[in-house]
């Protein structure tokens, strides 16, 4: 059962075929035999398995929906109640949270199961789950390799079967680049899509939840759940929901697919620019129409990205200071050096280099120079989307422009680290929806994601 996808699974809980408790607890004894990947932060046996029973009963009752009694993995950054919520750092390391997030709400409505709170980057800072408080995440297709970040462990435990499908967040690629590091399907949202209501803040004009599965259908059922309006999130957009399951197998004859010049040249690996060449390949025999496009201001998303996302992250982290919840510095002399302190300790330094960045960004001097230009480069890059688009119907190139890389391999090179989002980050500044599917293998055997990129909503 533990190799089925979330549809499959549903249909046999629905024809009671397996109990959501017996599923729970092959997921839960998988979890427990691969505890070296370290996908997992936290795993609470006895309320997965209430949840379970909960769930068996709602089935016996003819209560049953798309998701009930399926056991779902959370990425550490949603709240949840009653669970240990860590964000992957040591400053939130005994941090319960005392509600849940919309979309852990939703899940619950839904009846589906908590397996437990996956790893994941500090703060979601990080392009290879390697900045984690918790310890690296280990990739199931090569154990010394990254499995991507920030949502590596949610990556990591969907493709080593430990659980069907698993939530992420998506600020640069968040989602995107471990589901193509991992041979998954990731799905980044719209902006404003999903709620962000309990998902602890990195770069909130940036941040989207979204799933993170095996299949484009187990995608459009986790979103069919997690999409929608919450009056709670000042950014959700009032947008109707379709159900997502519909039209998946439509005919893409006459399908216009756009491929940026930008996308395939120099710094594209040979070994991916061939897989994603073979797939694009696999689209023209179905019909579709390949048409050349530009984004000619993309090559300006990485530092446009890494003076706003440190910006609005050295304002959303100004709360942890060891005041109110968290961790807090045993020894100190007086409030301010409490603050000192509890920071200077609890932050891990990817996190602090972003804040000193941030910082110095929008300080006075500073703000028209660095922030407000950054700004202005955003639109720009969100214009040549729009142009891009009155000539094709969805964008399509390489997600990453390598395979996953060797754990430690750019740990002492943050800019080569944040050059692995370059395919990613252009789409998080203009608040588009992509999603990375499996594209193939590369010679050395790693997986390659194709990234899909559509309008809005």
């Amino acid at each position: 059962m533990f190799d089925k996808i979330v549809a499959e699974l549903a249909r046999a809980l629905n024809r009671k075929e397996i109990s959501s408790v017996e599923l729970t607890r092959t997921f839960l004894d998988r979890i427990n035999k691969y505890k070296s990947l370290n996908a997992f932060i936290t795993v609470d046996p006895e309320r997965s398995l209430a949840q379970a029973k909960a769930a068996d009963a709602r089935i016996a009752r003819g209560e049953g929906g798309a998701l009930t009694g399926v056991p779902i993995a959370q990425k550490d950054i949603f709240c949840a109640d009653g669970w240990l919520t860590t964000c992957g750092s040591k400053i939130l390391s005994n941090f319960v949270a005392p509600y849940d997030a919309t979309t852990i709400e939703k899940f619950n409505k839904a009846g589906a199961v908590c397996l437990g709170k996956t790893n994941m980057d500090e703060f979601a800072m990080g392009s290879s789950n390697e900045t984690s408080y918790y310890g690296v995440v280990k990739n199931p297709w090569g154990i010394d390799r990254v499995p991507g970040g920030s949502s590596g462990g949610s990556a990591a435990a969907v493709a080593a079967r430990l659980a069907p499908a698993a939530t992420g967040t998506d600020t640069g690629g968040s989602i995107r680049q471990p589901a193509s590091l991992t041979s998954l399907t990731g799905l980044k949202p719209s902006y404003g899509r999903v709620s962000r209501y309990g998902m602890i803040a990195f770069a909130s004009s940036l941040d989207q939840g979204g799933p993170m599965c095996r299949t484009a259908e187990d995608c459009a059922l986790l979103l069919n759940t997690m999409a929608g309006f919450d009056p709670r999130d000042s950014t959700s957009v009032d947008e109707p929901v379709p159900d997502y399951t519909q039209g998946l197998n439509q005919d893409i004859k006459g399908l216009r697919i756009g491929l940026p010049r930008e996308y395939f040249s120099k710094g594209l690996s040979s070994e991916v620019a061939q897989v994603i060449e073979t797939a694009i390949g696999e689209y023209k025999k179905l019909g579709a129409q390949i048409v050349q496009v530009s984004l000619p201001n993309s090559q300006l998303a990485i530092p446009c990205y890494y003076v706003l996302a440190p910006a609005e992250a050295s304002s959303n982290l100004s709360r942890f200071d060891g005041a109110r919840y968290g961790y807090r510095a045993k020894d100190y002399t007086d409030l301010l050096d409490m603050y000192c302190k509890t920071r200077a300790e609890g932050f891990g330094a990817e996190v602090k280099r972003r804040i000193m960045i941030g910082t110095y960004a929008l300080s006075a001097g500073y703000y028209d120079a660095y922030y407000l230009k950054a700004q202005q480069l955003r639109r720009l890059i969100a214009e040549d989307f729009r142009k891009a688009f009155e000539s094709c119907d969805v964008i399509m190139g390489p997600t990453t422009p390598t395979t996953a890389f060797k754990i430690g391999e750019k740990s002492d090179d943050p800019v080569a680290m944040y050059l692995s989002d370059i395919y990613t980050i252009s789409v998080n500044l203009a608040g588009l929806p992509g999603m990375s599917i499996p594209a193939g293998f590369a010679p050395d055997g790693l997986p390659v994601g194709l990234q899909l990129i559509g309008q809005y909503f």
